[in-house]
């Protein structure tokens, strides 16, 4: 069997990317390791309650006539309609430090208002920040680029505001430590602030269900329980995919949201008259993955609490809690299991119905996420994982109740994701969310029918991921083999 395309993996990316090119006519198939789709954003069912993976928001929420915004310009790539997500979008966020909390909306005047009333001095400044931020076009950064940090210290003098201003970009898409590139903190500032949040009615259970129908409508093929275990990729023919099942099929190109570290093993080879496996680009005595695309180091835990009552009756109204308990915000791997010091605290049902409205009873959810140390979890031996697991979640229920009204009588069910859940069930080395902190802007790997899409290209979020896969699936397949299409505006965001 022969494909135009095969993708690795079935999240938002995988999918998004296959429906943009099933459009075109191309014979393509996804293929997906476990038997549902969604990958790093995807749901499951516990104990008679479902639970959802990943997603607290959707950013780039756009106002309404917003035509040339990332979000419509997706759909209009992938042919599909905004009201079929219902989007509700978030009722109000905060940002949480010593002495300061900031507010804000999908009404960005509103958040500007909010830093002028606690930070005065800092106004006008900051106003010049916003004004500086490059276009969404300008992700794809040369390398020696400012940092987010760098660029924040020459508009802003409170560093107090700098820390608070990074903390939520941070936490929704930053695969470094303490700092990133300004580039790409812009796209998320903007994705995050200028737009704002908002979340699909019926969660992402309903969203993979509208994409993978459409990619099935489009033509597209899907395979489930079907992982690549190996990709052999070819100079000047098509590249061979083998199977977790031993079945080998053709691809003329691939595309692998798997990460690109992980793809790279996938394409790992033995080496000649040693037996051993090695990746591109690795000499021998060392290196390794760690020297083709570096492995993440941020990770984060997650426990979900399943409540009896909704949190705005409980007297939470707050969609998304960003926090830290110190001045200095720390964004790197801890030297324990978690680090409590800061954090996220969502609660699906408090996004609004798109016009407003109260929201519907998705949950009574919180869910709080804090970082890890995926090479303590690793570590730990198998009789002493469950130990820590209820441990953390109990530290994660009382740091929460810092900043909501204590919900803990109200819980009534729980469960812990770890750094070991991501690996297990995503595949992504080092439980890293947001994948290498080395980025390849253009999808490209070694091989010339390899192609990266999704966090390790360089877009993250589930909007990000989908533009990626579009994205690449225009510039790699779609543009080379076609006219460029109507609707090939230019198509980048987070």
């Amino acid at each position: 069997m022969t494909y135009d395309a095969a993708i690795i993996g079935a999240g938002p990316s995988g999918l998004a990317a296959g429906i943009r090119l099933a459009h075109f006519g191309a014979k393509v198939c996804v293929f997906e390791r476990h038997n549902r789709v969604g990958g790093l954003n995807s749901y499951y069912r516990k104990q008679g309650r479902d639970y959802d993976v990943g997603l607290h928001a959707l950013t780039n929420y756009p106002p309404k006539g917003a035509k040339s915004a990332p979000w419509p310009k997706l759909l209009r790539q992938l042919r599909l309609r905004g009201e079929d997500f219902d989007l509700r979008p978030q009722r109000y966020s905060e940002i949480r430090f010593p002495g300061k909390t900031l507010r804000f909306t999908n009404d960005f005047a509103f958040f500007l208002e909010q830093v002028a009333c606690e930070f005065p001095r800092q106004a006008d400044n900051f106003r010049r920040f916003v004004e500086s931020l490059p276009p969404y076009e300008a992700f794809a950064s040369e390398s020696g680029a400012p940092t987010a940090r760098q660029v924040l210290a020459a508009y802003l003098t409170d560093p107090l505001l700098i820390e608070m201003v990074m903390c939520p970009v941070c936490y929704y898409g930053c695969a470094t430590e303490n700092d990133m590139d300004f580039v790409q903190y812009a796209v998320l500032f903007r994705s995050i602030f200028l737009e704002g949040f908002s979340r699909p009615r019926g969660g992402i259970r309903a969203f993979l269900q509208i994409l993978t129908r459409k990619y099935k409508e489009s033509g597209g093929e899907l395979r489930l329980k079907h992982g690549v275990r190996k990709i052999h990729p070819s100079p000047s023919g098509p590249a061979t995919l083998t199977l977790d099942n031993g079945e080998e099929v053709e691809a003329k190109a691939v595309f692998s949201s798997a990460g690109y570290p992980e793809t790279m093993a996938l394409c790992a080879r033995e080496d000649a008259g040693t037996g051993e496996r090695k990746s591109p680009g690795e000499s021998a005595g060392g290196g390794g993955l760690d020297r083709v695309g570096q492995i993440g180091r941020m990770s984060f835990v997650e426990g979900i609490c399943s409540l009896d009552a909704a949190p705005a009756e409980l007297g939470h109204e707050t969609t998304i809690v960003f926090f830290s308990l110190l001045d200095r915000f720390a964004y790197r791997r801890p030297g324990q299991l978690a680090d409590f010091s800061s954090g996220v605290l969502c609660c699906p049902g408090n996004f609004l119905r798109d016009g407003g409205g109260e929201g519907s009873p998705e949950e009574n959810m919180l869910r709080m996420s804090y970082q890890a140390n995926y090479g303590l979890w690793k570590a730990l031996p198998s009789q002493r994982y469950a130990q820590e697991k209820n441990e953390v979640l109990q530290q994660s229920l009382e740091t929460a109740a810092k900043f909501v009204p204590d919900f803990r009588s109200h819980v009534a069910a729980t469960d812990v994701i770890t750094p070991l859940t991501v690996e297990r069930f995503t595949g992504r080395l080092g439980g890293a969310i947001y994948g290498s902190p080395v980025k390849s802007p253009q999808g490209l790997t070694p091989y010339p029918n390899v192609f990266v899409c999704g966090a390790d290209q360089g877009l993250v979020g589930i909007v990000g991921a989908m533009l990626s896969g579009v994205t690449m699936a225009n510039s790699h397949v779609i543009y080379k083999n076609h006219a460029v299409p109507s609707d090939a505006s230019a198509v980048s965001g987070a």
